[in-house]
C-alpha cells in the first residue's frame, strides 16, 4: 500500500515554464473542444487584459503554493487514521462532514479519482488532465479564462475554479459508513458489492462491533489496495476482498456456499449508470448497451444477490440519486431512485429513506436539484 508524499505529488506537476510573460503569451495555447488556440490570438479575440493573463502566469510559475495547499487538505491522510469522533446523528448525515477522513482514500487512488474516472455526462476534463496541461505543457482550458474565473484569480481563489469547473470522482466518506453502521445497522457481519475507493472497508471495520467484511469490486488495483489496506490497519478482522462483478457472484457456487444467508448488512452505493465513467473493461456500464438491459444484468442481479447472503432479518442499505442533463438533448433523465427501488422492493421490504447532504453530487436531475443524496434502507423478512 503506497502512500504519495507532499513531494511525489508536487512533482507530478514539475516542468519548465516560459521566462517571462511575454514568453508565455508567445508560448502559451488555450483548449476550447478539440480547438488549440494561440493565446495570443485568444486574448485579443476576447479582449482578455494583459493583468489578467499576469495573475494567471504567477500562478504557474508559483504553482507549488497551490499543489501544497490542495495537498495538505484533500490528500494529507490523517494521523492516526482512526476515527475518533462520535457517529453522526441519522438527522444530520451529511457526507461533507469530517472530510479529512476522506484523504487517505483520495490519497491511495488518487490517479484513479482525479484523472482515470471520466464524467459520463458531459465532456469534462479531469482534474488531473487541466493541471497537466496547465503546468507542464502551458495549454490553458478555456474556462480558466471565463470572466467568473478570472474574477475568482483575482481573489486569489483559483483553487475554486479548479473545483467549480473540473471532474473528479465522487468519495463515500468513511464518516458516512461508520455513523450508519453505529446508529441504523448495527452489523456484525458485513457484504458490499462494491468497495467504494476502499472507503466502505475504512468505515465498517473501524467500528468494534464489525468482526467480519466481505466486498467485492471489478477494478483490480482497487481490490489489492482495499486488501493492503485491511491488512495494515486491521489485521485482527476476518476480511475476503473479490475481484468480480457483483452480479456474476450470484453464479458463483463457491461464494454461495460459503455465503448464504451469512451477513447482517449489505452495504453499498452503486454505480449511478453512466453519471461516472471508471476504468476497467469489466465495468456493468461496460457490459450491457442499455439502462433497462443494465438494470436487468445488473442491478436486479445484484439485488438477488444480496438477499441470498443476508440472514433473515438482514438490512439491506444503499445510497442513490437520480440525474439528468438540463436544456440537454444528448442525454435523458434517469429516475434511478424510483427504477432501482421497484425491482429491490421485489425482494425486500422497505425501512425508510434517509436524506444525505452532498454539495459534490455532480448532476441532479430537474426535478431533483437538491444538493444531496437518498440513504435507502430495506430488511430481508
Amino acid at each position: 500500500m503506497k502512500i504519495i508524499t507532499l513531494r511525489q505529488f508536487m512533482n507530478l506537476f514539475s516542468g519548465q515554464n516560459s521566462k517571462t510573460i511575454t514568453e508565455f503569451i508567445k508560448n502559451a495555447h488555450v483548449k476550447s473542444g478539440d480547438r488549440i488556440i494561440p493565446l495570443q490570438q485568444y486574448i485579443k479575440d476576447r479582449d482578455i487584459p494583459k493583468t489578467d493573463i499576469q495573475l494567471l502566469y504567477d500562478h504557474i510559475i508559483n504553482r507549488h503554493e497551490y499543489l501544497e495547499r490542495f495537498y495538505n487538505k484533500s490528500l494529507q491522510p490523517k494521523t492516526p487514521i482512526h476515527i475518533d469522533d462520535a457517529a453522526m446523528p441519522i438527522s444530520n448525515m451529511n457526507n461533507d462532514q469530517k472530510t479529512p477522513y476522506k484523504n487517505i482514500i483520495r490519497n491511495l487512488h488518487y490517479s484513479d479519482i482525479l484523472q482515470k474516472t471520466k464524467s459520463g455526462l458531459d465532456n469534462l476534463p479531469t482534474f488531473f488532465d487541466v493541471l497537466n496541461d496547465l503546468y507542464k505543457k502551458e495549454i490553458i482550458d478555456y474556462k480558466i479564462l471565463t470572466p467568473s474565473a478570472r474574477h475568482y484569480i483575482k481573489e486569489g481563489r483559483i483553487g475554486s475554479v479548479f473545483s467549480s469547473y473540473y471532474f473528479r470522482a465522487s468519495i463515500m466518506n468513511p464518516y458516512i459508513v461508520y455513523s450508519l453502521e453505529k446508529r441504523v445497522l448495527k452489523g456484525e457481519r458485513v457484504f458490499s458489492p462494491t468497495l467504494g475507493w476502499t472507503s466502505y472497508a475504512y468505515g465498517f471495520l473501524e467500528c468494534d462491533e464489525v468482526v467480519e467484511y466481505v466486498a467485492t469490486d471489478v477494478i483490480p488495483k482497487v481490490c489489492n489496495v482495499t486488501r493492503e489496506f485491511c491488512e495494515t490497519y486491521y489485521p485482527q478482522k476476518t476480511v475476503d476482498i473479490y475481484c468480480e462483478p457483483s452480479e456474476q457472484l450470484l453464479y458463483n457456487q463457491s461464494f454461495m456456499n460459503k455465503y448464504r444467508e451469512h451477513f447482517d448488512v449489505v452495504f453499498f452505493s452503486p454505480p449511478y449508470y453512466e453519471l461516472e465513467k471508471y476504468p476497467g473493461a469489466k465495468q456493468s456500464t461496460n457490459q450491457y448497451s442499455t439502462y433497462e438491459e443494465w438494470l436487468d444484468k445488473y442491478w436486479s442481479a445484484t439485488i438477488q444477490l444480496s438477499y441470498s447472503v443476508l440472514k433473515k432479518g438482514g438490512r439491506l442499505c444503499y445510497i442513490i440519486s437520480s440525474y439528468g442533463c438540463s436544456g440537454s438533448t444528448t442525454c435523458k433523465h434517469i429516475n434511478l431512485i424510483t427504477d432501482m427501488n421497484t425491482i429491490t422492493k421485489k425482494w425486500f421490504s422497505f425501512i425508510r429513506t434517509i436524506p444525505m447532504n452532498n454539495k459534490n453530487v455532480h448532476v441532479t436531475s430537474e426535478s431533483h436539484r437538491e444538493t444531496g443524496e437518498k440513504i435507502v434502507l430495506f430488511v430481508k423478512q
